[in-house]
Formats: structure tokens, sequence, C-alpha cells
């Protein structure tokens, strides 16, 4: 029978600088980063096909409502985003 002990995972956060290429083959090909400047982009991309679904044939305004209250958010976070790098560490 298994055991039901249960291991509390760290909290810890390791951060890499080299990646080994054995390990992730893309690093090779430099894939093997997060791109911020990418996701920064999506958001704004994303955010504004949201309010662009506003315009439809839908005739209740609660799907209204939804779309925008999500753009608001991403836009947010963009914005929080782009205010914290700003500050110096």
């Amino acid at each position: 029978m298994a055991a039901t002990d249960i291991e509390h995972a760290k909290k810890e956060r390791a951060i890499l600088t080299h990646v080994d290429t054995a390990e992730v083959p893309s690093a090779a090909w430099g894939w093997s980063g997060e791109s911020r400047k990418t996701f920064r982009i999506a958001g704004w991309v994303v955010a504004v096909i949201l309010l662009c679904m506003l315009v439809g044939n839908h005739k209740g305004k609660v799907e209204d409502l939804f779309l925008i209250g999500f753009a608001a958010a991403i836009v947010a976070i963009l914005v929080r985003d782009s205010l914290l790098r700003r500050k110096p560490r």
C-alpha cells in the first residue's frame, strides 16, 4: 500500500540563467526563455479584440459588460506591469 504522507513543496524559486541543452533541446536555438515584450503585446491585442467583439448582432447588454470587464482587467494588469517595471528596485 502506498504511503499517505504528503511532502509539502518548498516556496523557494530557482532562477536559471543557463539552461542545459541536453535537458532542453530547444535552448540551443534560444527558445527556452520568456519574452515579457511578447506577452505585453499579446495582452494589448487580446484587449482590443475583446472590445471589437462589442460590435455584433447580440441584443443583451450582459455580454457587453463581461467583454468590457475582461478588457479592463487585462489593461489594468498591463498598466500595473509597466508601472512596476519602471520603479527602481
